[in-house]
């Protein structure tokens, strides 16, 4: 595989390379495996920037996917079930009809519990026992299983607490030993510490588009519901993620905190022989994860392709095939089952087309189109 690695390695510096060049990125780090081998293991940034392949990025719903990753561990325990009411594990959730929100509602986007405080209140969301207590005695907007909204932060409690209710651990100590122990990861946090502040690089807006918008029909209207789950007050999410707060809470959906190796050492271990001997989840586990049930996102109104807290990818709806999770800004993680690829991405600046050149660039070197 000596070849593939080089020729990847060499291809993915030079893209990063020229997006520095030109001026349209600042910070970017990617790494990629193939087969359990670490094939990409790429950074770039200005000259003045202090960045390498150990550096902390700020990243957004890309953490996602991991912490689905460490609620599926503890349901290979029997520590969780899928299909268990959440409120088994947390009883005062049950308020206001939700007994019936189980914990794959809240892994597919379908609990009806999208929407955030609609005050302007920044103290309440970086307060976990706080936001618990919000969701708890909140009145969900449908019924569970009825429509799909993206549940864009509100995922970090209606996962973690209910977790940590049936664990004990908090939810940042059970992603760290759950996920980061077995795979000897030291670089990957929900929730950041003091020492590690001055390792992480902040979030940078994006551009502004040197090129006219061309002509476009009138906008549709904007959708409520997705207002009340990104609300103004945490907008600009870049602004936000770049608060002293707010890196130091755990909010696992929107302020995870890494670099490239870390998110695509997690995805190689979701598949194949895993990494260094080490699998996160069996086979099992992980098809029945990445299930897309045809007939029930064709009922079921609401956009995307959906497994248990993981997007399906691919051309195909086969489980495992193609499965991951990207965010706001341009960072990724994905593994490609069937071809043994996982891929992570990390940056500094919020937007641009680099991201989907890498990722095409990857697959072209190693024959994964």
């Amino acid at each position: 595989m000596h070849r593939t690695v080089t020729a990847s390695q060499g291809e993915v510096q030079r893209v990063l390379d020229r997006a520095v060049l030109d001026g349209s990125e600042s910070a970017v780090q990617v790494a990629a495996y193939l087969k359990g081998e670490l094939i990409v293991d790429a950074w770039t940034a200005p000259e003045a920037w202090s960045v390498d392949g150990r550096t902390l990025f700020p990243f957004f719903s890309t953490g996602k996917g991991i912490a689905a990753t460490a609620v599926h561990r503890l349901v290979e325990r029997g520590v969780l079930s899928w299909d268990d009411p959440i409120a088994r594990y947390w009883p005062e959730f049950a308020a206001e009809g939700k007994g019936g929100i189980t914990l794959r509602h809240a892994l597919n986007h379908t609990a009806g519990l999208p929407m955030m405080p609609e005050s302007c209140e920044p103290g309440r969301a970086v307060d976990w026992d706080a936001m618990c207590a919000f969701l708890a005695a909140a009145a969900p907007l449908y019924p569970p299983g009825a429509q799909r909204h993206y549940h864009a932060i509100t995922y970090s409690w209606l996962l973690g607490e209910t977790a940590r209710r049936a664990d004990g651990r908090d939810f940042g100590r059970i992603i760290a030993e759950e996920i980061c122990r077995p795979l000897g990861i030291d670089t990957l946090f929900f929730g950041l510490s003091a020492a590690m502040r001055p390792l992480c690089v902040d979030a940078e807006k994006a551009l502004a588009s040197a090129v006219p918008e061309p002509r476009a029909e009138p906008s549709p209207p904007p959708d409520p519901i997705a207002q009340r789950a990104i609300p103004s007050w945490v907008c600009p999410l870049e602004d936000w993620i770049n608060r002293d707060d707010v890196r130091r809470a755990c909010i696992p959906a929107s302020n995870g905190f890494g670099n490239a190796r870390a998110v695509a050492r997690h995805y190689a271990a979701l598949m194949g022989k895993g990494v260094d001997g080490v699998r996160l989840l069996a086979d099992a586990t992980v098809a029945a994860a990445t299930r897309w049930d045809a007939i029930t996102d064709a009922v079921v109104p609401g956009a995307g392709r959906w497994g248990l807290g993981y997007g399906l990818q691919g051309p195909d709806a086969a489980p495992g095939a193609e499965f991951g999770h990207g965010g706001y800004g341009g960072s990724t993680g994905f593994a490609d089952v069937r071809h043994g690829l996982a891929v992570a991405i990390v940056k500094s600046r919020m937007g641009g087309p680099l991201t989907g050149q890498l990722v095409e660039t990857i697959r072209r070197c190693v024959g994964a189109m």
